[in-house]
């Protein structure tokens, strides 16, 4: 504590330090300002070269990036793979698949007012599609050549469909023995048919008599064993996407509505998005200059400060062209998120833009460039590095998720505000400090040419609004203030510290966390996969087609023996079956549809009164099972006379919810788990469902982590420990808020949605540190008059940077695709909450709990070395 005075609390060890640090950078800026100004430019330019390698590292894969790193089912199914290989060139089996599989579907829903299509009329047409689709010839490889076998013909996309032949007429002759979901006992009609309407009876028969389905699902599967199947298959996909328009228009469909999806369309959707959200860049761009030259014009010509407002826009810009290329050359994958951060970065190095222009105004007109770019930088670049520091610990913090979509945006954008830190001070203030030498020899901004700075009675009035300036407040040899910073002195800061005023601003806040908190129970978790494809895409009809008639089914699910274990004994057997049954009885299960091997081997041994009571005779009769039920084949893994390996299958039903998806991955995880025989649960979807079980944990793991490192920067940086705490507090209240709001604005707790929670973080301390340092600062000596006092000084400031942030980002709400949009969302949010703390929450508070303040007339570049 410095001696003299009244008593008070600092923590000014680094921000006086650094402060007078800055001053001397803004005094060697000043002084020379060309080679601040060139060198950011060459190095813009060389590390711009970085982008000759960004094809060779787009990393867009969408299982990669936006599913867990180290998700339990990938390691499940490396498993599976190696214990139960395919062949589907030969046994193909849908249930069987280890992956989503390589395919071409169709949604096709009866046309008009027809309530079903198990008709002739329709069928015919259904026959016409199927002929379509065979006929397709890709990669010179026809349908035949690439599809998945099985008895040594292609697998059927619909088992109705190979029932009816090519006569249609004969679904009329089914129809009367058709039942539902299970048809003959051999085929699941779950997954093909929609929309049904069945018989009266007993809500548990699962054989009731099919009277009617809105819609049906045809499914191509194709090889992809090898990778010259696989390409080959792929070929052929790429041919029916280009085609199947065409073909679908000149069927000319008249009972028939269809939507169609391949296993590279969400994939190909996906990589389009960067396409739609190219041209917003320079409309972006365009935007934020004009709003930037708006906000920072003056009616006087010398004193404007339009250059300073267009080259700080540059500057961000080169700021994202050098950490783009610098870490393009480090070979960092470029994923499509990053495609956010040109937008994100141009809003914070206005928002640092407009700060050094503010406290250059306050800088006194006769002073020498050198010095007012000293003072401009004892004033303004601490609470610019206060925002740095914390907007790019918040992103590297972000860098530990399990997530590689987050990790790479965080990685890129991190280091992007360095790049713009470091040329705001370099770069914007070389220009600043030009514009200075422009203002000191009072030319006019656009010719730079000399003015006069007094009114010229014999000139018209144009002529001395258009070429005289220069002028400035005599009373504090400053440059005249913005009417904005007269509005928030007289009139918006004397409000806000009215006692009602106070008391109404609690009570808001009050209303804000209640509404908040509820917000935060509402939020569902995880990524939608049809929102990784644009508005447009011809794959949404079909995504909505299978939730409104393909939802009551769900994932066929393997339960996996993983060892060796003596399935004639009975006691094991007891014990398989105690495993199975809880499984069978959890809400998302049909026990009716389950597939055990052992069970119908057990089923025929007794029926054919065969003894499997020991080893030799359970392995010597498994034909009678081959016989009976062929596939089991694929699901007994037989190594010598031992079984090293074998699965059984339950069906799950009413999965609607991404919370239905968690619960049930986690109870049949939990269930396999406490089975004393070593089991596992797989299905290709469980890659995605992963993401539940992590996604919360990750994103408070980051805010917690963050808002600590924010409560340690705060306190070296803003002297007084008291608000330091309340720009951590303003951290914690800006992410609920956001977080509530999201589930009010439909938004997901998504790998997406973590993104913007992670820039919440740096951008809650922006509007918040910038108050509380001006707060602290301030020589008044009443709390009130120190609220006023920091509100004065960088209220328009921070009501500039918002709205240049909202400015930039305000396109994407036009994107036509989910990634942008929500990434619009949050930032607005996150802007919306953060200014609404920096103007009104923070400045009420300390009024109440800033005791711990400055001494009288020091500010954080006069401060002595004396200590008591």
């Amino acid at each position: 504590m410095a001696s003299g005075g009244a008593p008070g609390c600092h923590t000014d060890c680094v921000e006086r330090p650094l402060a007078q640090i800055l001053q001397g950078l803004g005094g060697l800026v000043g002084a020379h300002p060309w080679p601040f100004l060139l060198l950011p430019m060459a190095l813009t330019t060389l590390l711009g070269v970085g982008f000759i390698r960004l094809p060779a590292l787009e990393s867009n894969d969408i299982e990669k990036q936006f599913t867990p790193s180290g998700g339990p089912a990938k390691a499940e199914r490396q498993v599976v793979q190696a214990r139960f290989p395919t062949r589907d060139s030969e046994r193909f089996s849908a249930s069987r698949l280890t992956t989503e599989g390589t395919f071409a579907s169709f949604v096709v829903v009866a046309a008009g007012l027809s309530r079903t299509l198990l008709t002739r009329e329709a069928f015919a047409e259904l026959l016409a599609l199927d002929a379509a689709v065979r006929g397709l010839v890709g990669g010179e490889r026809s349908y035949e050549q690439v599809c998945a076998r099985s008895h040594n013909a292609c697998s059927s996309p619909n088992p109705l469909l190979s029932a009816v032949g090519n006569d249609a007429a004969r679904i009329e002759t089914l129809l009367p023995g058709l039942t539902f979901p299970m048809w003959q006992q051999r085929y699941f009609l779950g997954i093909y048919l929609g929309g049904v309407t069945l018989d009266p009876g007993p809500e548990g028969d699962r054989s009731r008599r099919l009277r009617a389905a809105k819609a049906l699902r045809l499914i191509y599967f194709l090889q992809e064993d090898d990778p010259a199947q696989r390409a080959a298959s792929e070929a052929w996909l790429k041919i029916f996407l280009q085609r199947i328009p065409d073909e679908l228009a000149a069927l000319k469909l008249t009972f028939l509505q269809v939507a169609y999806f391949t296993s590279l369309s969400r994939q190909e959707e996906f990589e389009k998005n960067t396409e739609a959200v190219i041209p917003l860049f320079s409309i972006t761009y365009t935007l934020t200059i004009t709003f930037s030259i708006l906000s920072c014009s003056r009616l006087d010509c010398v004193r404007t400060k339009v250059w300073v407002a267009s080259f700080g826009v540059l500057s961000s810009g080169l700021a994202v062209v050098s950490s783009l290329g610098f870490l393009l050359f480090c070979g960092v994958p470029f994923v499509i998120t990053v495609a956010n951060a040109p937008f994100l970065i141009l809003g914070v190095g206005v928002d640092d833009m407009f700060i050094l222009v503010s406290c250059w105004q306050k800088t006194k007109v006769k002073d020498t460039v050198r010095d007012r770019m000293a003072d401009t930088y004892a004033e303004a670049a601490v609470s610019v590095t206060i925002t740095t520091l914390t907007d790019v610990l918040a992103f590297y913090i972000g860098i530990a998720t399990s997530f590689p979509s987050v990790q790479y945006f965080c990685i890129y954008t991190g280091t992007a505000f360095i790049f713009c830190y470091i040329y705001n001070l370099t770069f914007l203030g070389a220009v600043l400090a030009l514009n200075g030498r422009r203002e000191e020899s009072n030319r006019h901004w656009l010719t730079f040419q000399k003015v006069p700075s007094e009114i010229q009675d014999s000139r018209g009035s144009a002529y001395n609004m258009c070429c005289v300036g220069g002028s400035y407040d005599e009373t504090t040899g400053a440059e005249f203030e913005h009417p904005m910073n007269d509005f928030f002195k007289n009139h918006y800061g004397p409000f806000l510290v009215r006692p009602l005023t106070k008391a109404f601003v609690v009570l808001l806040y009050l209303g804000y966390v209640a509404s908040s908190i509820y917000g935060c129970t509402q939020v569902e978790e995880g990524i939608d996969l049809r929102n990784l494809a644009s508005d447009h895409s011809y794959v949404i009809q079909y995504y909505d087609w299978i939730d409104e008639y393909f939802k009551e089914y769900g994932p066929r699910v393997m339960v996996i023996v993983m060892q060796s274990i003596q399935y004639w004994n009975a006691s094991v057997r007891t014990e398989l079956e105690n495993c199975l049954k809880p499984m069978e009885d959890l809400p998302y299960v049909d026990k009716h549809l389950s597939e055990s091997w052992l069970r119908i081997y057990i089923m025929l041994a007794n029926r054919d009164s065969q003894n499997i009571e020991d080893q030799n005779s359970f392995i010597n009769h498994l034909n009678i099972l081959h016989q009976v039920h062929p596939d089991s084949k694929w699901d007994v893994i037989l190594t010598g006379r031992e079984i090293t390996a074998s699965r059984l299958f339950i069906q799950t039903v009413n999965i609607y919810t991404s919370i239905d998806e968690r619960n049930l991955l986690e109870e049949l995880r939990t269930l396999a788990a406490d089975c004393k025989i070593p089991l596992i649960v797989f299905h290709p979807a469980f890659i995605y469902f992963d993401q539940y079980l992590v996604i919360a944990q990750n994103t408070i793991q980051n805010v917690v982590i963050a808002a600590g490192a924010m409560l340690v920067i705060s306190l070296l940086l803003i002297p007084n420990p008291l608000c330091s705490l309340w720009v951590t507090f303003a951290i914690a209240s800006v992410i609920v808020g956001v977080a509530g709001f999201m589930a009010f604005w439909n938004v997901n707790l998504d790998s997406i949605s973590m993104i913007n929670l992670v820039i919440c973080i740096g951008f809650s301390v922006d509007f918040s540190a910038h108050v509380s340092y001006a707060f602290v600062s301030s020589e008044k000596p009443s709390m009130n008059d120190k609220a006023v006092d920091s509100l004065y000084h960088l209220g328009y400031p921070v009501v500039q940077g918002a709205f240049s942030t909202i400015v930039g980002i305000m396109v994407l709400s036009l994107a036509p695709t989910y990634i942008f949009r929500t990434f619009f969302k949050i930032m607005f949010l996150v802007i919306l909450f953060g200014i609404l703390h920096g103007l009104v929450f923070i400045p009420v508070f300390l009024t109440f709990f800033g005791a711990c303040q400055r001494l009288p007339n020091q500010r954080a570049d006069q401060y002595s070395a004396e200590e008591t």
